[in-house]
């Protein structure tokens, strides 16, 4: 396999963990602001429009995960890293959820001003910090298991937590 290759089937297979982690939680979440929102008119997000997301947060944890700060305190207990990626995290998200809400009404404004204006006078604040703090509590127990399977080991976090896993044939 050429080096190219290999570096690609990398990178994807360490995307998947937080892909399929922000598609579950995204999926969370949608249906509890669909729940929030019934009978305001509001449409619900799709599959579709989640796997976008969760695809753009998996890509988005595995470059955050690459540049030299997001892991600043390897030596110390696992709460500081917890809590600075936790930061990291939740501002990303919550400028993620904004502009998912600007961009609704930037389809009807006659721009980005306006737009945004008009959010800040429609937004029901309660639903969209309701939805920040399940999405805290959510990326919180990302980034635990995260560090727990930095510190521990992927395989060993796994074995801990399911069991043995059985041998797999050797290829030739």
């Amino acid at each position: 396999m050429s080096k190219i290759a290999h570096t690609i089937k990398h990178e994807l297979l360490e995307m998947v963990p937080p892909t399929i982690y922000f598609f579950v939680i995204l999926h969370i979440v949608a249906l509890i602001r669909a729940l929030m929102v019934e009978g305001s008119g509001l449409p619900p997000a799709t599959t579709a429009s989640i796997a976008v997301a969760a695809l753009v947060l998996g890509k988005s944890v595995l470059l955050a995960n690459a540049l030299p700060y997001i892991n600043r305190f390897p030596e110390k207990p696992l709460i500081w890293n917890v809590c600075w990626k936790s930061v990291v995290y939740f501002l990303v998200a919550f400028v993620i959820h904004y502009l998912e809400h600007l961009y609704d009404f930037w389809k009807t404004a006659p721009g980005i001003a306006a737009a945004n204006e008009k959010l800040l006078a429609a937004i029901v604040w309660p639903h969209f910090w309701a939805i920040q703090i399940l999405l805290a509590v959510l990326i919180i127990n990302y980034c635990i298991a995260t560090e727990l399977a930095r510190v521990v080991g992927g395989k060993e976090l796994m074995t801990m937590f399911f069991g043995p896993l059985p041998d797999r044939p050797k290829q030739a």
